[in-house]
């Protein structure tokens, strides 16, 4: 009797890629084989990467060669969003197999060899997509739920619409029901996903619904969390700042891309807030929700960013108060409507003077995230842990102002957790970016 394979995949980029990968990973269970957590011992290698900026697409292809030579055995599938961008165009005599990311339920065809090359020209119909992922790869506990493919913003910088399509709300009946298995299975913190969260719905040429689709999520049985992540400030939905506040499910945590302040660079990247927009907005979160968690993620280098420009964002920033902050600098992107605006001379130029920018808006950042962070400091909290701290007797987890990969997270002093226990916790002191507390339950 021949022995059951054995498939490692290796997610890269965004946890809207991660839910991606659940679901090749759930294909590849059904169609006979195993998963595994080494590399080195898989029949099967998956490499689904990240296509969005250059430091990610040198990051997915420095993984797929690491990969490559730890298990020059293997079959090796390059798939997701660098294979979906480009596709034909690359020239990997190394890979197997190449893969888009739009219609998985193909992925059977390239896991068995009987395609070298796929990549989906569309989205499955709703009624082939899958919503029953067997598999999931972030702590017990938590999940992530993804309401929409693709974008139809279309700022100037952004290859999502290249590589993800337009947008393509899922139905909502699909999304409840997968919220429902969820829950059932045990999944205590629902994070919701999409390139804009309050864009879904729009498609169909009609307001948002996400607020509506909330409402449907907060009211199902059962015990969980749900979390708001990626919701575009120029389309904010009307009544969710509300419904946020009379329902405790929904966690008053707010991850809201700013990407600038700048109105001048903001109209470049084809979006359309100020700094007045953007703190009324900021303003009425925090008026309505006291507890309110707000993370955001700044752009420096944009065509147009000048010295003054700058100063605006960081004077936005010292305004706003973000809980969290991330930043990055802005990448030429071929195909995008920013990429003519100047050529690659003038971008570098332009790139070495937004990094000494960057490392001065983060040193603001890191004070105003320590001092936000100070709020917590004597207060109890539910925290879902993570791991548990081998010998000794402590466990790494998160409160609610913590969302999974991107924040900090609490150190908690405490016997008998485990991961994916809930406890209570009381907030002792801040280290860096991190809290600390100990177990109260």
């Amino acid at each position: 009797m021949p022995s059951v394979k054995r498939i490692y995949i290796e997610s890269l980029g965004c946890a809207k890629n991660q839910v991606d990968s659940e679901i090749l990973l759930s294909y590849a269970l059904e169609n006979g084989y195993e998963r595994t957590r080494d590399a080195a011992e898989a029949d099967v290698i998956v490499v689904n990467t990240c296509g969005f900026i250059e430091s990610a697409k040198e990051e997915s292809v420095n993984t797929f060669f690491s990969l490559r030579s730890l298990n020059p055995d293997a079959r090796i599938i390059l798939a997701g969003c660098l294979a979906e961008r480009y596709g034909s165009e690359m020239e990997l005599d190394e890979a197997d197999a190449i893969f888009g990311n739009r219609d998985l339920s193909l992925f059977p065809e390239v896991l068995e060899g009987r395609k070298r090359l796929l990549i989906p020209g569309d989205y499955p119909d709703p009624d082939r997509e899958r919503d029953d992922r067997k598999v999931l790869l972030g702590y017990p506990g938590s999940a992530y739920l993804k309401i929409s493919e693709g974008c139809d913003h279309r700022c100037s910088y952004c290859a999502i619409p290249l590589i993800r399509g337009p947008l393509r709300s899922r139905p909502m009946d699909k999304v409840i029901a997968e919220a429902e298995r969820l829950i059932s299975s045990g999944v205590y913190e629902i994070n919701i996903v999409a390139q804009d969260l309050g864009a879904y719905g729009t498609d169909n040429g009609g307001p948002s619904r996400f607020t509506e689709l909330m409402d449907r999520l907060s009211s199902l049985p059962g015990d969980y969390v749900l979390r708001m992540l990626y919701i575009h400030p120029d389309t904010f939905p009307e009544g969710l700042i509300e419904l946020a506040a009379e329902r405790k499910r929904i966690l008053p945590y707010f991850d809201i891309p700013f990407q600038h302040a700048d109105p001048a660079v903001l109209r470049a990247m084809r979006r359309t807030g100020s700094p007045g927009i953007y703190l009324s907005l900021i303003g009425r979160i925090r008026s309505a929700l006291p507890d309110a968690v707000i993370r955001t993620t700044l752009m420096l280098g944009f065509p147009g960013e000048d010295r003054a420009a700058f100063d605006t964002l960081l004077d936005f920033t010292s305004r706003a108060r973000f809980d969290w902050m991330g930043s990055f600098l802005y990448s030429r992107e071929e195909d995008t409507p920013a990429y003519d605006i100047r050529d690659e001379k003038d971008h570098m130029k332009a790139h070495k003077a937004a990094a000494r920018w960057q490392k001065e808006l983060e040193a603001v950042q890191e004070r105003i995230t320590g001092e936000q962070l100070g709020k917590f400091v004597g207060h109890e909290y539910t925290a879902l842990i993570e791991e548990p701290v081998e010998g000794e007797d402590l466990a790494i987890g998160r409160i609610y102002s913590q969302a999974p990969d991107v924040d900090g997270l609490t150190v908690i002093m405490g016997r008998g957790m485990k991961s994916g226990d809930r406890v209570r916790v009381g907030i002792t002191r801040v280290r860096g970016i991190d809290l600390e507390g100990v177990r109260i339950d």
